[in-house]
């Protein structure tokens, strides 16, 4: 582990990563590319120690509330967050200042934070969002073999919705000639249903590949799918954006699912929907409903 003393926390957007690397070890990762600029090893973390208090003055100076987003870049619940709390800590003033949140996870550790996070949407907003790829169990432990399983995070979804917290799923990456099949979507979409999701992304039906990540991509199709390489290689070369073959297929189901089930769809209706600050007579609205 690398300790960090960050300059700032907070992007133009109201994004943070308080680590940067991750552990999960998820063969297709798009944060493991040289554009990113790690220096280390992409499984040796690094903190940045004075986030939290970067953080807080960050929340102070805004005029106006709003979302505080996490986890775009490395996961927040990680498993080193269970020694450090992190993350926790940040929610913590997330909703001592009155501020709304979301996290993107793949971790059913979010859990643990499960306290703060219905405090804060009582108070304004929060929603979660939670990364799902492969219904296959097995399948999934090969692409995402540090983390806790897709049945795992449907469950937790389960739960979030039984606790009255709004989420999102991102059905991605997809992975050509590997997981891009009717039948994984499908059972996916199970689950969104099961859990009563808010709504669902999945970026056209692909993956993204850079220097660094292609290298690393590439390394565990031959360990894993002996040959598939060579037909990436031929087919896609050095694209950065590798579309299945079947994403309009695929795209379809999903989209018409989303509309059989009144759920949001698509990056611009979601990312909308994720920045939206409820205003006063919004929350009092709620409070009256409830």
């Amino acid at each position: 582990m690398n300790e960090i003393i960050a300059k700032s926390i907070l992007s133009q957007s109201n994004g943070m990563n308080i680590y940067r690397g991750c552990t999960h070890g998820c063969i297709y990762c798009d944060s493991r590319s040289e554009c990113y600029g790690m220096r280390d090893s992409f499984e040796d973390i690094s903190v940045k120690v004075n986030s939290l208090q970067l953080l807080e003055k960050a929340l102070l100076s805004k005029r106006k509330k709003c979302m505080i987003g996490t986890g775009s870049m490395s996961d927040p619940y990680m498993h080193i967050e269970n020694q450090l709390l992190y993350t926790r800590n940040a929610l913590k003033l997330i909703y001592k200042f009155g501020f709304g949140g979301t996290i993107i996870t793949k971790s059913d550790l979010v859990l643990r934070d499960l306290d703060l996070i219905k405090k804060i949407n009582n108070d304004t907003k929060f929603v979660v969002q939670m990364t799902m790829t492969t219904f296959d169990e097995k399948l999934c432990s090969v692409l995402e073999p540090n983390v806790c399983t897709t049945k795992k995070r449907f469950e937790a979804l389960k739960i979030f919705n039984e606790n009255g917290i709004d989420t999102i799923v991102w059905l991605t990456p997809i992975l050509p000639y590997i997981n891009d099949t009717t039948e994984n979507i499908l059972g996916l979409l199970d689950y969104c249903q099961k859990a009563n999701v808010k709504g669902i992304i999945t970026f056209g039906i692909g993956l993204t590949l850079r220097n660094g990540s292609r290298e690393y991509y590439y390394q565990n199709l031959d360990k894993y799918f002996p040959g598939l390489k060579e037909t990436y290689m031929k087919r896609y070369r050095h694209d950065y954006g590798i579309g299945s073959p079947n994403s309009k297929i695929l795209n379809k189901i999903v989209k018409d699912f989303c509309k059989q089930n009144n759920m949001l769809y698509g990056e611009k209706e979601i990312f909308s929907y994720l920045s939206e600050f409820p205003t006063k007579n919004e929350q009092l609205s709620l409070f009256d409903i409830l």
